[in-house]
């Protein structure tokens, strides 16, 4: 129990707990989960698992709280919204080292992104309350936006606490109340995340955290009669089983899934920067993010050339300690995904792929962790599983085109539609590509992060939409007051 994030969380008396009605409570469920350091495979510490007492004790802490928080002006929301986002900021190195604790993120990528990123989500919901219209006239009808419920939050291990803040800031933006289940595998953050919502005065029953596993926690919130919403973020096969638990109570569920998202490049990119960027997007967070653009589509006349220019990119990563300020990559989260990852490397060259970098195994030097070695396919056909399936790692396939046609119909087919990229110096055609593609998000010639670019599928990424008005709007119900206005 080296870790300081460990250590911060069992003097403050929470690790053990979870954050019930405004107050740490000792859980009802007596199961126990080991939470394991990827870069070392020790375990880091222990962690309760709830079960279907400890989801209802916290479902009806928030349908208490329901009432007095749904009243609220969106004022006095937006202020406590903004002390949330202070605190965060304050304490922003203390998550960047539970990240790197709990799935690896190197610290550096921690404290750039996943840290400062998760933050935006707060400071986003805050400011979109000043100007947002809860009511607007249409004719004599007025139509309002109102608070759905008591939401399910559903988090993932990947981008543990950027997931989590993407979906508490505009739920409590909106007025609901909520309980949140954070991965069991990465929970350090959401704990330390529950220490800020209690610090910054949000009032009891509004937020609630019950830690546990998908078959037990996940599936009581999905099917709980007390519950109006829920939202996950994972895999197609989750969101699957979230959605099936929620229907007999008819509740809305927003999925937020897999991907498989192309790259294309077309005739007239600026090759050199098209193919660095483009690996450098693959392999962010060690490829473990469902949006990865792992399938890179460029002209078969350049194939050579961005072999070499992916092979150099490639080599230039230094994957090691999460806690080395060199490190640029660190291990895979879990032993599960490390394991995946081979698997799916080991079908790639089964099928004949061409391996133009890294392989199976660990890479050179490391020999604890679940560190891979970044991988390189080329002259992959759409029809094999490396293209086809979420690999959820490091492994970035190579499909060369003959034709645009071609290149937009090999972008399209997949089962998903979360994210794509184009590149190309024509902004016409870039944007008439664009149209093209079945996708929630398209990213034109690598643009800066947007947190109000609403963010979702099509097809198996799920449905609905996080991220700025949009994501807000996901918590809300719809009344029309016919007769309002004379």
């Amino acid at each position: 129990m080296n870790s300081p994030v460990v250590r911060h969380l069992m003097q403050a008396g929470t690790l053990e707990k979870f954050y019930i009605d405004g107050e740490w409570v000792v859980p009802e469920g007596d199961g126990r989960f080991a939470v394991v350091s990827p870069s070392t495979e020790d375990t880091l510490c222990e962690i309760p698992l709830g079960n279907e007492r400890d989801v209802d004790r916290a479902v009806r802490a928030a349908r208490r709280a329901f009432a007095s928080w749904s009243a609220t002006s969106p004022q006095e929301r937006a202020v406590l919204l903004g002390r949330i986002h202070a605190l965060m900021c304050e304490r922003a190195e203390l998550f960047a080292l539970a990240l790197a604790a709990e799935m690896g993120a190197p610290i550096s990528y921690a404290r750039a992104a996943h840290v400062p990123l998760a933050a935006e989500h707060i400071r986003v919901a805050r400011d979109n309350l000043a100007s947002y219209p809860f009511r607007i006239q249409r004719g004599k009808t007025a139509v309002v936006r109102e608070p759905i419920g008591v939401c399910a939050l559903i988090t993932p291990w990947n981008w543990p606490i950027y997931q989590i803040t993407a979906k508490v800031g505009p739920a409590l933006a909106a007025g609901c109340t909520m309980v949140l289940k954070p991965s069991e595998l990465s929970p350090l953050s959401a704990l330390l995340f529950a220490q800020v919502i209690a610090q910054a005065g949000v009032p009891a029953g509004v937020f609630n955290l019950v830690s546990g596993t998908g078959p037990q926690v996940g599936a009581a919130l999905a099917a709980h009669p007390q519950v109006d919403m829920v939202s996950i973020t994972g895999s197609t096969r989750a969101g699957v089983l979230v959605a099936q638990a929620a229907a007999p109570t008819v509740k809305r569920v927003a999925q937020e899934l897999g991907g498989k998202s192309p790259n294309l490049v077309l005739p007239d990119a600026d090759l050199p920067r098209a193919v660095s960027l483009g690996v450098a997007a693959a392999f962010r967070n060690m490829g473990q993010s469902c949006s990865a653009p792992t399938r890179l589509i460029v002209p078969r006349s350049a194939l050579q050339r961005v072999e070499a220019l992916a092979v150099a990119a490639t080599k230039a990563m230094i994957v090691g300690d999460p806690f080395a300020e060199a490190t640029t990559h660190g291990p895979l989260a879990n032993r599960a995904q490390f394991h995946r990852v081979q698997e799916m490397i080991g079908a790639g060259i089964e099928e004949q792929a061409k391996l133009i970098e890294g392989g199976a195994g660990r890479p050179a030097g490391l020999s604890r962790g679940f560190y891979a070695r970044p991988t390189l396919f080329s002259d992959v056909r759409t029809d094999m599983k490396i293209a086809q399936e979420e690999i959820f790692g490091p492994v970035l396939a190579i499909l060369p085109y003959d034709s645009v046609e071609e290149a937009i119909t090999i972008a399209n087919d997949t089962v998903y539609g979360l994210g794509a990229h184009v590149q190309g110096a024509d902004k016409t055609r870039l944007r008439a590509v664009a149209a093209r593609i079945r996708s929630g998000q398209v990213h034109l010639d690598y643009p800066a992060w947007d947190p109000q670019a609403p963010f979702g599928g099509y097809k198996q990424s799920g449905n609905g939409r996080e991220y700025g008005i949009e994501g807000m709007e996901e918590y809300m119900e719809v009344k029309s007051i016919l007769g309002f206005y004379d």
